[in-house]
């Protein structure tokens, strides 16, 4: 008892003091951000001890045989009825047979249970039903997209009262209501604290009868499919200044529930983002009045809309564009490989350039990683978490690394990708990516304040617990939970230094690895090493900064990308052990672990090249980066090796790229698969030609090296190219829109 008395009086309290001084202040929105979701494997990054056992037995994710039914069923429907070309630009919409399908066959109640006539899927099959819809046409992925991520349908499922979610649920399910969500206005980007939007609690008379209700005024922009949506889910701050429903006037951000054919509500016009399609744009209400059980969740839930928003966003944003990227991702591998493989110049296939083959590469890893990320993600949320931090990680990787993929596969189509028309199936895609890159969080937010931001916070073994404790209000209690919290801190953190310096000074040699690694293991110990390095440096940054951290947003950014460079790896090689530990995907494996080692090399040299404490930063620079330790660039062979996976067929290519398109209709990908499986098929022919000297074939078949059938096999491979290379042209009055129809008339 006297050692814990003195240890209380002469060590806890100068800590307590200093942490009161150095902790990072959050504001309420920012308090609510972070309590929104779960941790899950962010959390074992953050330890710098990643429990690799557990990771290994999180199950894979699968479908239910009536998930694959649909996939195989209503999704392949689908997917031969859109034709992106004509919805772009003829339509500028999908037609309505296809908006009528959607409806009937439930794709805008994909989360909602079955007992209230939803599918009831699990985040897998709602992530691949997006993966195979978006990439046949942005347009119809969004709109399905939407009413299944941040939306009413979402909000419905967590918060609603039961009332509101027997009435709606079943009517959003059978597409009777087509909702949207409201958030976005001019002065509010991403600062919901600045929100103008208001709902006043007033009593108005409502066909004779005085109502207790809230008054609405909004004005909201950016709204995807506000034009053609029946009820508006907003958010607002409320306000009861007369005190009709309690003694606060200012209640905060809450969601209310709007149909959108109430008096004062303007919805129809439309943004036109990015040339897509997709329904969206502006929506004003003035004086609308609802009742006051429009609020979700009812007054219980009033005040609580931006945590609210947190939680829907923390699965959903994990789901969504992550399986557009995904798609993207492979598709851009897939076509980008086999052009380069049927495209010749200089008598050679362009893949066999060694520029060329950098960026298919970059595609190959891309592809496999993302992929990964996605099932990885997809699994977690399977179990019931909501990790928030992991869904901002994949929204941001993801869709970045869509434009790394977009624009590498648009360098090597060249003028293929550049001229428009039905045939260019890269275009549309290559204009939809800052549509991708802007919602759900712009990145630039996402990358520099969330991330790390909410991550150092929320998936810390212990800073939370602190946090909570240096801001209670009463001092005893708080140096209580502070004094029972921070000496396993600094416990944890000396254990960590030790095992992150053994670990940089051996390179990871001695760390454990799965037995079930084999050639893996070590990948695995090279994550166990920076895991380790990455909390360290986490720990001292927090330490020197504290809540300045939240002006330090460079610095903030590079630790982000440190923890989802981390988390990406780990998906990588839970992928690989569980489609079978395939030999032959081992140079995948290996291009994206050396790249992202590189990059958390890279980054951490960053921090600490800017840490405020320059002997601090020195001596954590010997500590963590030891000269002749440090992580390399791949090797140009290994891009090459994945460059190769691409260019040939293979289990290997099969497993990467083949998914995507098969059973879809889309000539022009179609026609260049086909060419792709001619010249491969007439390759032997084409190198006998070669050895013996001739010029061409139609020479070597003059000359009776060649039988009528082998000639017709390489006409009909050269016929084949031919048509995959040829590009869209237009007589000049069918680009020309009448001046009645010209946008702005």
């Amino acid at each position: 008892m006297n050692w814990r008395a003195w240890r209380r009086q002469w060590l806890t309290e100068p800590l307590y003091r200093m942490a009161r001084e150095a902790m990072p202040s959050l504001s309420l929105t920012e308090q609510q951000a972070i309590e929104a979701g779960d941790v899950w494997w962010d959390a074992q990054l953050f330890s710098g001890k990643p429990d690799w056992r557990g990771m290994l037995e999180v199950a894979p994710a699968a479908l239910t045989a009536d998930e694959q039914a649909f996939i195989d069923g209503p999704v392949a429907q689908l997917c031969h009825m859109l034709n992106d070309w004509e919805i772009t630009w003829q339509h500028a919409d999908l037609p309505e047979e296809v908006w009528r399908f959607m409806k009937q066959q439930g794709f805008f109640g994909m989360i909602i249970p079955k007992e209230y006539g939803g599918l009831g899927f699990s985040a897998y099959a709602h992530s691949e039903v997006v993966r195979q819809i978006s990439i046949r046409s942005v347009t119809a992925g969004v709109t399905a997209m939407v009413p299944n991520s941040l939306g009413p349908g979402e909000l419905l499922m967590q918060f609603g009262t039961q009332a509101q979610r027997d009435y709606w649920l079943p009517r959003l399910a059978r597409g009777e209501e087509i909702p949207c969500f409201g958030l976005t206005s001019p002065e509010a980007g991403s600062d919901a604290a600045s929100m103008t939007d208001t709902g006043v609690v007033c009593r108005q008379e409502v066909d004779g009868v005085e109502t207790l209700g809230i008054r609405l005024n909004w004005r909201k922009r950016y709204i995807t499919l506000a034009p053609v949506a029946t009820v508006l889910g907003l958010a607002f701050k409320l306000f009861d200044p007369d005190g009709l429903i309690g003694a606060e006037e200012d209640l905060g951000i809450s969601v209310a529930l709007v149909p959108v054919d109430l008096p004062g509500v303007v919805t129809g016009r439309r943004h036109l983002p990015a040339m897509q399609a997709f329904q969206n744009g502006p929506t004003e209400g003035h004086d609308v009045f609802v009742p006051l059980d429009a609020l979700i969740g009812g007054l219980e839930k009033a005040g609580q809309g931006w945590q609210m928003l947190m939680s829907a966003l923390a699965a959903g944003r994990g789901i969504s564009l992550p399986s557009l990227s995904a798609a993207a991702c492979t598709f851009t591998a897939h076509t980008a490989g086999a052009y380069a493989r049927v495209r010749t110049q200089f008598g050679i296939p362009v893949g066999q350039f060694e520029g060329v083959q950098e960026m298919l590469g970059r595609l190959a890893a891309n592809a496999y990683l993302v992929e990964a990320a996605r099932r990885f993600t997809c699994a977690g949320l399977d179990l019931g978490y909501k990790p928030s931090v992991i869904s901002a990680i994949m929204k941001l990787h993801a869709t970045e690394r869509m434009r790394q993929s977009v624009n590498a596969a648009m360098d090597i189509h060249a003028g293929k990708a550049v001229i428009d028309g039905p045939s260019n199936y890269l275009g549309n895609l290559y204009r939809a990516l800052p549509v991708a890159i802007t919602v759900e969080g712009a990145n630039i937010l996402t990358r520099s304040l969330i991330v790390f931001g909410q991550g150092a916070i929320r998936a810390h073994p212990y800073l939370m617990q602190e946090i909570v404790a240096v801001g209670n209000s009463d001092r005893a209690a708080g140096e209580d939970a502070f004094d029972a919290v921070i000496w396993k801190h600094l416990s944890h953190s000396v254990k960590n230094a030790l095992r992150a310096t053994g670990m940089a000074w051996t390179a990871g040699v001695f760390a454990r690895a799965p037995k079930e690694a084999g050639p893996t293991a070590k990948y695995y110990r090279s994550l166990s090493r920076y895991a380790a390095a990455f909390a360290l440096v986490a720990e001292l940054t927090l330490l020197t900064l504290g809540g300045s951290l939240k002006r330090k947003e460079m610095l903030s950014g590079r630790l982000g990308d440190v923890l989802a460079e981390l988390f990406l790896v780990s998906a990588v090689l839970k992928r690989w052990l569980d489609e079978g530990r395939h030999e032959s995907d081992l140079p995948l494996v290996r291009l994206c672990a050396l790249q992202s080692f590189a990059t958390i090399d890279r980054r951490l040299d960053e921090v600490l090249l800017n840490f405020p404490s320059k002997g601090l930063a020195w001596t954590l620079r010997v500590l963590l980066l030891p000269a002749g330790l440090r992580s390399a660039p791949p090797a140009d062979k290994v891009a090459a090796a994945c460059a190769n996976i691409l260019l040939e067929p293979s289990d290997t290519r099969s497993r990467l790229v083949g998914a995507v398109w098969e059973g879809h209709d889309s000539p022009s990908v179609e026609q260049l698969e086909r060419a792709f499986e001619l010249v491969i098929e007439v390759q032997p022919l084409l190198d006998r030609i070669k050895h013996a000297g001739l010029k061409d074939w139609r020479m070597a078949h003059e000359k009776g090296a060649l039988t009528d059938a082998q000639a017709s096999a390489l006409e009909a491979a050269e016929q084949a190219v031919a048509r995959v290379i040829e590009v869209d042209d237009f007589a000049p009055g069918e680009l020309a829109r009448p001046p009645a129809a010209g946008l702005g008339a």
